[in-house]
């Protein structure tokens, strides 16, 4: 179990960001990334929508939204709700066991949630190295 400061958690995510070719940010359109110390209970029966821990089922992140292969002509009327990449420090900090390991699982975390949003699901995204 490695504990990050806040403000570590907040940069290892920024660089997770950072590392994602700017192509793929600029294109993201109505989503908040938000940073989370533990899954709430509704996010907790969502799991099966998120990023979690092979070994514990610890949920690590979650993509809550439309992604972009779905969404319709009316998508973006006023009112619509953004979506939301959510990312818990917490149980990045339960899985693993060092700072380096506790970073690349949030890169990872950031990158198979980003992936949700353009409509990649759990096979492909596995197959990518992103589970």
């Amino acid at each position: 179990m490695y504990k990050m400061t806040d403000d570590e958690f907040e940069q290892a995510v920024q660089e997770a960001l950072d590392s994602i070719p700017q192509r793929f940010i600029d294109s993201l359109d109505n989503v908040g990334i938000a940073l989370q110390d533990e899954p709430d209970v509704e996010q907790l029966g969502d799991a099966d929508l998120g990023t979690q821990d092979r070994d514990s089922g610890e949920l690590l992140g979650l993509y809550e939204g439309i992604a972009l292969t779905e969404r319709g002509q009316d998508y973006g009327e006023p009112g619509d709700m953004p979506d939301i990449i959510t990312i818990f420090k917490g149980p990045h900090e339960r899985c693993f066991d060092t700072r380096e390991e506790v970073v690349e699982e949030i890169r990872k975390t950031v990158v198979h949630e980003i992936g949700h949003y353009y409509g990649l699901d759990e096979d492909q995204l596995a197959g990518m190295g992103y589970d």
